[in-house]
């Protein structure tokens, strides 16, 4: 098999391995689109928010506050917060990736969701040897991100319609998503502990004004994943070996 050839199937495989996650992602952002405009941003800004910040959660949470009247320090410190698992992601991938050039690395970033993580770093810990796997992430990446482009400009069309987009019962499907992406990471035990430390967490703050239950759940659970792998970390018996970089014609 050519190169070229290689990298066209790696780039399909992973448009394949990301459809179920799409089609779960295509309600809520259509709820993001109508819940935007309906909070007193403009169609202009709705669009540019999925194309520059192109980060779910944290457009509803921003959407919501603005909504709300929250100022700009507010609503770009909780949104940072809430972001904060990226770094955890790359963590994660950077062993994989490290090899890749800037060309590779900055839009691969920015295109980095957790649906993408999910099934990038499942991808990377295949035993096989293909050195595009990279591909793999970029076709997972634009499909995401060409869905969620598309589905925003839906919503905001609609929402301009029919108002009360929270009322339409859509959101279900966000919570679906994401019970589905992260059961089989509860394999591992840092990834159960954060998981558990975080749920609990944003039960007991759950009454606090702007989201700020959210923000407390995330750096806990973020602070409880890290403990959990530090502490798994010095107790085990034999040393930790890095994923082991592939070698890889230039990209």
């Amino acid at each position: 098999m050519s190169a070229e050839s290689s990298r066209r199937a790696e780039f399909w495989r992973g448009v394949r391995a990301t459809f179920p996650l799409v089609v779960g992602a295509i309600p809520f952002g259509i709820i993001f689109g109508a819940l935007a405009v309906n909070s007193g941003l403009s169609a202009a800004a709705a669009a540019a928010m999925s194309a520059f910040v192109f980060a779910g959660s944290s457009q509803f949470i921003a959407a919501g506050l603005v909504g709300g009247g929250a100022g700009v320090l507010l609503i770009v410190m909780t949104t940072f917060v809430v972001n904060l698992r990226h770094a955890l992601y790359s963590v994660t991938l950077a062993p994989y990736m490290k090899h890749l050039p800037q060309r590779w690395l900055a839009p691969l970033a920015f295109w980095l969701t957790d649906e993408s993580f999910l099934v990038v770093v499942e991808r990377y810990r295949q035993p096989d040897a293909s050195p595009y796997k990279h591909w793999f992430f970029l076709g997972s990446a634009l499909f995401m991100y060409t869905n969620w482009q598309l589905c925003t400009w839906i919503g905001v069309f609609t929402g301009r319609t029919l108002p009360n987009p929270g009322g339409w019962g859509l959101d279900f499907a966000l919570i679906v998503t994401f019970i589905g992406m992260i059961t089989p990471g509860l394999r591992s035990r840092p990834v159960a502990m954060s998981a558990l430390v975080a749920g609990a967490t944003a039960l007991l703050l759950a009454g606090l004004p702007n989201r700020l239950g959210l923000i407390g759940a995330t750096l806990t659970g973020v602070l409880a994943g890290a403990l959990t792998e530090r502490w798994m970390a010095a107790h085990r018996t034999e040393p930790l070996t890095p994923p082991t970089a592939e070698r890889l014609p230039p990209p």
